[in-house]
């Protein structure tokens, strides 16, 4: 009976485990984590680097791929 002695410490720590993992998926979803998945990647694809490089260097030289170096 020895070996059985372990179950009562591990199914209440996995039962504590389980509470601690659905309490932070419960915050996740309440603070918005999951509110748009799409987004970010569509910020990337669409995301424009000579106007960015216009801004910041005030020319745009396209054989230098963005930089304005004389």
């Amino acid at each position: 009976m020895a070996g059985m002695d372990i179950l009562y410490l591990l199914i209440p720590l996995s039962l504590v485990l389980v509470f601690v993992i659905a309490a932070l998926f419960w915050w996740s979803l309440r603070s918005g984590q999951y509110e748009d998945l799409e987004g970010p990647g569509h910020r990337i694809l669409m995301d424009d680097d000579r106007a960015d490089a216009l801004q910041k260097n005030g020319t745009f030289d396209s054989d230098q791929g963005g930089s304005s170096h004389k």
